[in-house]
Order: C-alpha cells, then structure tokens, then sequence
C-alpha cells in the first residue's frame, strides 16, 4: 500500500486513479494523519445462462480418454 499527502493527491490524481486501476491501494494524510483510501471498485459478475452452457456442452464431441487419464497424461509429461 502507498501513502500520499492530499496536495500529492490533488496534484497527480490522474496518475493515483491509473495505479489504483492497476491493482494498487493508496492512503491520503492531511497533517501525516490518514484521511482517505483509494481502492478500485469490485465489478459486478455476469450471471451465468445455464440454458445457453448446457446448448454449447451439448454440442461438443464426447472426449477420446477420461478427464482422469487426461490430467495423469499431462502430469507425467511434465515430470518427464
């Protein structure tokens, strides 16, 4: 977490609006106190169309091998 002054703030808000973007979580003091915290907003999820998973699922070809085989396949090809 970064710490700012408000006059730092005031000055370079659009570059503090591009690291909170980015993932960074600022503190503003006034007089070396803590007054704000900038923090990006949570975005809402999109709600999943079961009908329209279970249309797509539906269409796919059944697999060659079992989701078993396929990760222990994938699993000993990176060991070795």
């Amino acid at each position: 977490m970064n710490v700012t002054t408000l006059a730092e703030a005031k000055a370079h808000l659009s570059e503090l609006i591009d690291r909170v973007e980015a993932g960074d979580s600022i503190d503003i003091t006034r007089r070396g106190q803590p007054v704000a915290r900038l923090t990006a907003v949570a975005r809402p999820r999109k709600p999943i169309d079961a009908s329209l998973l279970q249309s797509l699922t539906a269409t796919m070809p059944p697999q060659p091998q079992s989701a078993v085989d396929l990760v222990r396949s994938m699993r000993d090809g990176d060991r070795y």
